[in-house]
């Protein structure tokens, strides 16, 4: 009897401790993984969960979608510079972590450094020029490093050969992009609160379905200083991945990023639905898989529509891709430097083309990158009003950069390039397949003429246009952004950003229009039922270091205006003048698009004359744009007011990178392009930085729903009297001998 009680104890024991351990779980949710493990400073919190440190975006407490393991990604641990502008190495960055960790007063407390940014710390620009590959050594490399410790930012330069380690100027306001690793942990973060927990539970959302994002929260006010905050929110991932269309709307978590306290939950939204998971998975496999379960033949011919494979294979015959060195691009007469960014995402340098007439290389654009990317919501409300991002300042955006996907991103015959980045702990990482480079043939024509029978000449000249792209997709969280820059062989380069991925979205009772109020502002479009895509617009700035056959340039407003013509001179009444401006300061270069007030936009080498007595250029030729309507005075634009305008011209200055400032993050916009442009210094005939915001006004559709087809838009950097006369002049034409031979292979 004895014995029967004490194992009865014994059982009643284990059970009661299981259900304790399960309650455990379920309130706190402890995470499961999925994914291979990874060294990190947050790994106590964070071990096995469902997304690593390097791809944070919709962390959950427990995964349920299986996912094939994923081969290492190269190490690159035996990569050495071989140029100037050669982005930091896996070695390089080991070397800087050890003279960060060495270095006062970090070395007291090692684990309390956070590495926000590690890059190199470019030589200067006539060290660069005047370089040459083989006859000189390359100049000392040096990093750049933000970090914080124990609360406090640093700017330091680190000399990598001496291991000197020198502090340099700090914004006075604002804070460091954010590290992946915190961008991870602090998904988890709400999850130790009860009352978050008790809110959850409240929307009828099951804590293992539960993914949240951390969502920037701008400026606005004194309330907001002294300490880093972040507001986060969260979705249900029942029944599909794509959580985003499930909000729990109104519910936002304030949180302390440094001590992960929670500060503030304010949840408005009571009587609001989670929107229903139907129809919202955009896999391929999820579509099979229903049409394995539903009718098959109904939904093929509804829902899919049957296309041949796009053509991934180059002319056998052509210029060809040449990756010297790993970062030298050359192809069709260009030659130019290519690299990952950890916040830009891909810089293009030392971009040259050959001139034909002369077979010399001349320079055209030292450097060029997308510098700030400004994304404000058009939503007052609570939940809404502070969604105005800074992805590259605040997130990385190079380091939302995700491995491009062969065949599909890039053709079969593209070349690759990884980049090498930095954990907080400052130990390296590789981002495998970050940018890819291919020749491209849509079917354009690069220039042609067709006589007409009046003439008695039989002419048919037409060549076809082939060009090179290089290329990089951000994913910053539902967003997906496809950058390109295009290099075509008659001297232009086209800028184009493409916008796909997922809306943010807003949860409503409403699941048809005619159940809301008349005139009601819903700051957006209704999508689905209980889902309404919510108002936005886009701005992606770009810095371009013009070098116009020399750093020496001037900007020219040529104008375009109708000029009356005197009485009797001609039977037309009016014609079209231009007429040449050339901008003495940056306040005279500053410009508003105007379809009624047209311009052409030139960068000029006065210095440098075409035969015929032209000063030699390129031209920036803006295409479909938008501009920021909002307030100068709201905070948002503040911080973002280097779109105030669509094109500002600045002289060089290293330090005047970042068009919304060094230390974006809830920054008072103190620190940005507008404000340097305030002190109009001197431009004319001087080394030149040219920027240009390309903008989208985005009213959601429900075309856009579950996931948005592309849109894209462009610039062009484009010849002005720079070649002699059309450089492409003597490109051959196509003729049927340079197809490909396909041919079966032998079983």
């Amino acid at each position: 009897m004895d014995h029967s009680t004490s194992l009865l104890r014994l059982i009643f024991l284990a059970l009661g401790t299981a259900l304790v351990l399960l309650v455990v779980r379920s309130a706190f949710r402890l995470p499961r993984g999925i994914d291979a493990p990874t060294t990190s400073l947050f790994d106590d919190a964070i071990a096995g969960s469902s997304c690593t440190r390097f791809a944070p975006w919709g962390c959950r407490q427990a995964d349920r979608i299986k996912q094939k393991p994923k081969p290492e990604p190269p190490s690159h641990e035996n990569d050495v510079p071989l140029h100037p502008l050669d982005p930091l190495t896996v070695t390089e960055i080991n070397r800087a972590r050890e003279l960060l960790r060495a270095h006062p007063p970090f070395a007291s407390s090692p684990s309390s450094m956070f590495v926000h940014s590690l890059a190199l710390d470019e030589p200067d620009k006539p060290v660069v020029l005047s370089w040459r590959k083989g006859a000189d050594p390359l100049p000392p490399r040096r990093a750049v490093a933000v970090v914080r410790f124990r609360g406090e930012a640093f700017v330091l330069a680190i000399d990598l050969a001496s291991g000197a380690v020198t502090p340099l100027p700090v914004p006075a306001s604002g804070y460091p992009t954010m590290t992946m690793d915190e961008q991870v942990s602090l998904c988890y973060a709400p999850f130790s609160d009860p009352v978050f927990n008790a809110t959850i539970q409240r929307h009828g959302v099951r804590m293992s379905d539960v993914a949240c994002l951390p969502i920037s929260l701008g400026w606005y006010g004194p309330t907001e200083e002294n300490r880093r905050l972040i507001k986060i929110q969260c979705f249900s991932a029942e029944g599909t991945a794509n959580f985003y269309m499930r909000p729990i709307e109104g519910l936002t978590v304030l949180l302390d990023m440094d001590t992960r306290e929670v500060i503030r939950i304010s949840d408005r939204g009571a009587g609001i639905p989670i929107p229903p998971a139907a129809n919202t998975d955009y896999r391929y496999a999820r579509h099979m898989q229903e049409d394995d379960d539903g009718d098959q033949t109904s939904r093929s011919e509804a829902g899919f529509q049957k296309v041949r494979a796009p053509s991934m294979e180059p002319g056998p015959s052509g210029p060809g891709v040449e990756l010297v060195d790993g970062h030298t691009v050359r192809w069709g007469g260009w030659e130019f430097h290519l690299k990952a960014d950890a916040r830009a995402g891909m810089v293009v340098s030392r971009a040259r083309v050959q001139d034909p007439g002369t077979g010399a290389h001349r320079e055209v654009l030292y450097k060029g990158m997308a510098s700030e990317l400004f994304v404000p919501y058009m939503d007052p409300t609570e939940a809404w009003y502070f969604k105005t991002y800074m992805d590259a300042g605040e997130y990385g955006f190079g380091l939302q950069a995700m491995p491009l996907v062969p065949l599909n991103d890039c053709p079969r015959h593209a070349r690759y390039l990884d980049g090498a980045f930095v954990a907080a702990d400052g130990r390296p990482y590789v981002r495998e397949k970050m940018i890819c480079v291919f020749e491209r043939y849509a079917g354009e024509v690069a220039w042609r003429h067709s006589e007409s029978p009046i003439t008695g000449m039989d002419i048919r000249e037409s060549r076809p246009k082939v060009t090179l792209v290089a290329r990089m997709v951000a994913s910053v969280a539902n967003y997906d952004y496809i950058m390109d820059w295009e290099f075509q062989m008659d001297g232009l380069v086209r800028i184009k950003v493409g916008l796909s991925g997922i809306l943010m979205v807003k949860g409503t009772a409403y699941s048809h229009l005619g159940q809301a109020r008349e005139n009601e502002d819903m700051h957006g479009t209704l999508l689905s039922e209980n889902v309404i895509g919510v108002i936005h617009d886009h701005y992606v700035t770009f810095r371009l270091d013009m070098d116009v056959d020399g750093a020496d340039n001037s900007f020219v407003r040529v104008e375009m205006a109708r000029q009356e013509t005197a009485p009797g001179e001609s039977p037309r009444r009016s014609y079209l003048k231009a007429t040449r401006h050339t901008a003495r300061t940056e306040k005279d270069a500053q410009v508003r698009l105007k379809l009624y007030d047209p311009a052409e936009f030139h960068v000029v080498n006065p210095a440098k004359k075409t035969r015929v007595g032209n000063p030699v250029g390129y031209k920036l030729v803006p295409a479909g744009t938008a501009a920021s309507l909002l307030d100068p005075e709201d905070p948002p634009q503040k911080r973002g007011a280097f779109t105030n305008n669509q094109i500002w011209v600045t002289p060089y200055n290293k330090s005047e990178e970042w068009a919304g400032g060094l230390f974006v993050y809830q920054s008072k916009g103190e620190d940005t392009l507008a404000t340097w442009s305030e002190r109009d210094r001197p431009i004319e005939n001087k080394d030149l930085v040219l920027w240009y915001t390309l903008g989208f006004h985005h009213i959601p559709c429900q075309e856009d729903f579950p996931i948005m087809p592309t849109v894209s838009s462009s610039f062009d950097l484009k010849p002005v009297n720079f070649f002699e006369s059309n450089p492409i002049l003597k490109q051959r034409p196509t003729k049927e001998d340079d197809l490909p031979i396909c041919a079966a292979t032998a079983a």
